[in-house]
């Protein structure tokens, strides 16, 4: 298959809980990663720490959720292993063209993500219309800023 854009890397792992502080105990105090902002959405009953680790274009993020709301969906702690994140390298492209092959992707289209960053994300699960999914872990699509472009390429 032509595919008119590349998969980059990782950009983020995003792993939720009930208590973002108990997970924050393990990825920043016994591990050692740095916290570099907070994060929050209603409409994605989000609150989250974004960590990092690495530096640069290089540099990959570990996500702690927690829901605002544990009752309300999505339920950003089940599963644990949230979703994985990948830069992409045109994400506009990638959209369309998966689309057109029967990816199925969830509502809100593309959009700005917690680290500035334009995202989306593919489904978990296909349907009728979108049968083709990533088979059980949500996916986000990340489009990479210019630097990590060039030193991923």
């Amino acid at each position: 298959m032509d595919r008119p854009f590349k998969v980059l890397g990782i950009q983020q792992i995003a792993i939720g809980g009930l208590d973002k502080s108990k997970l924050a105990t393990f990825w920043v105090d016994m591990l050692g990663l740095v916290k570099e902002k907070d994060f929050q959405s209603e409409a994605e009953n989000v609150d989250e720490d974004v960590l990092v680790m690495g530096s640069g274009p290089h540099a990959v993020e570990v996500d702690l959720m927690q829901p605002i709301d544990p009752e309300k969906k999505p339920k950003v702690h089940e599963p644990k292993l949230n979703h994985v994140g990948l830069w992409i390298d045109d994400l506009p492209k990638a959209v369309e063209w998966l689309t057109a092959q029967g990816v199925r992707f969830t509502p809100g289209g593309i959009r700005p993500g917690a680290s500035g960053y334009d995202v989306c994300f593919i489904h978990p699960k296909g349907n009728d219309e979108f049968p083709l999914c990533s088979e059980g872990v949500l996916v986000e699509l990340v489009q990479a800023p210019q630097d990590v472009i060039e030193a991923k390429s």
